[in-house]
């Protein structure tokens, strides 16, 4: 399980990057939801943190994909795979990750220890 940070410090609409293997990010909404997936991009080296969030989705920085900040899943090209979801959790007024135990899927060239 990965501590992340007090939920008072990560307001409605921010996103943090977890510096984890690989990283995670953490998704507060608008509407005051927690939400964490893989933070990478699956078609190219984009940390989605750095995202747009409208909706139930995180907009990539970089090629305009989004991601299904519930299932993971992509939208449209140019990713085709979907990114892993991880359980958040609030404990003690801190926000938890318990990372998922799939396989994560990282674009060409980056493996879960970084660049390859």
């Amino acid at each position: 399980m990965h501590s992340a940070c007090p939920l008072s410090s990560l307001a409605p609409g921010d996103a943090i990057r977890l510096e984890t293997s690989p990283p995670i990010a953490v998704f507060h909404t608008e509407e005051g939801e927690l939400f964490a997936l893989d933070d990478t991009c699956t078609h190219q080296d984009a940390s989605l943190a750095d995202g747009w969030v409208e909706d139930c989705w995180v907009e990539c920085p970089l090629h305009a994909s989004k991601f299904n900040l519930r299932t993971g899943a992509a939208d449209a090209p140019p990713a085709k795979l979907p990114v892993r979801v991880h359980e958040v959790l609030v404990v003690d007024g801190q926000i938890m990750v318990k990372e998922s135990e799939d396989t994560p899927n990282l674009p060409p060239g980056l493996t879960v220890d970084g660049h390859v």
